[in-house]
């Protein structure tokens, strides 16, 4: 069986450092990209890709493209996997 983590962030685009911090199980995302043309997101899932080891093609935006709110799929590694990962 195949394990999939869905996370709700928190975008902060055009931050001085990109980083993945969990403030009270929150995940709460900061990217140097601008919000413009797919860049933040693209570095949103470039970043997670990195912190989380996984594949760029494993990690999917589900609702929020255009939001600074995101919900976002994570394909092969389960919630609580993800969170002990993301929480390091």
């Amino acid at each position: 069986m195949k394990k999939t983590a869905l996370i709700k962030i928190t975008v902060t685009p055009k931050s001085s450092k990109s980083l993945i911090s969990v403030e009270d199980g929150h995940v709460r995302i900061k990217l140097q990209s601008p919000p413009t043309n797919g860049k933040a997101n693209e570095e949103c899932i470039r970043l997670f890709a990195k912190v989380l080891d996984l594949p760029k093609s494993s990690i999917n935006i589900v609702r929020g493209e255009k939001s600074r709110q995101k919900l976002i799929s994570l394909n092969g590694i389960s919630f609580e996997e993800a969170m002990e990962r993301l929480g390091r």
